[in-house]
């Protein structure tokens, strides 16, 4: 389980299709502190890490299933991208977004980004049938960022990014038509599921 709060922006070193997919990251992480089979969520998906270390710089290996390359936008990565990271929650520590899994929904779409200020707001259409779980001050979850919902219009939905957000994620670089990765809020899975036996 995550939170939604990126604790790095690591870089893409190396991609190899080896059967699956494997990528190398670089990260700030402590390495020492990264155990084979530790879960990152990385842009949102959690992945398994399978290697660690540190030379030229600290660098986690994670191996990528053609299924989640197909349901994420994991198939635009490249060499020298950056991406969000977030560690597993630890039994203990703040819960400062909310309960993310990892698990990708569908795919998001920017279709407008507009300066107000010292912020950005960025306006994204979702899948029609996950659109029916975003919810205007509810939470969502976009490349691994615990985010609140400004606005919604039927499949579109406005995000309006502060300037910190944008300084520590990849979210200051976001531009129109990027893809990005959809987890809707657990909790309205289980609302909208609930009214549909009632």
């Amino acid at each position: 389980m995550f939170t939604g709060i990126v604790t790095d922006m690591g870089e893409i070193l190396s991609l190899r299709q080896e059967g699956d997919l494997n990528a190398r990251i670089g990260t700030v992480f402590d390495i020492d502190t990264i155990d084979i089979g530790a879960s990152i969520a990385c842009d949102g998906v959690c992945l398994t890490v399978i290697a660690v270390g540190a030379e030229p710089r600290n660098w986690f290996d994670v191996q990528i299933s053609a299924e989640s390359v197909s349901r994420t936008n994991l198939d635009t990565w490249a060499i020298g991208r950056r991406v969000n990271l977030e560690r597993a929650l630890k039994v203990g520590d703040e819960l400062g977004g909310h309960i993310v899994s990892g698990h990708v929904d569908g795919l998001a779409k920017v279709t407008k980004v507009n300066d107000e200020g010292d912020s950005t707001r960025v306006t994204l259409t979702a899948p029609l049938d996950l659109a029916r779980f975003i919810a205007s001050k509810g939470s969502v979850t976009l490349n691994g960022t615990s985010l609140t919902v400004n606005e919604v219009d039927g499949a579109s939905f406005g995000i309006n990014f502060i300037p910190h957000t944008k300084a520590v994620t990849t979210w200051g670089r976001v531009a129109v038509g990027d893809a990005v990765n959809l987890e809707i809020d657990t909790l309205a899975r289980y609302v909208a599921r609930l009214a549909e036996t009632l």
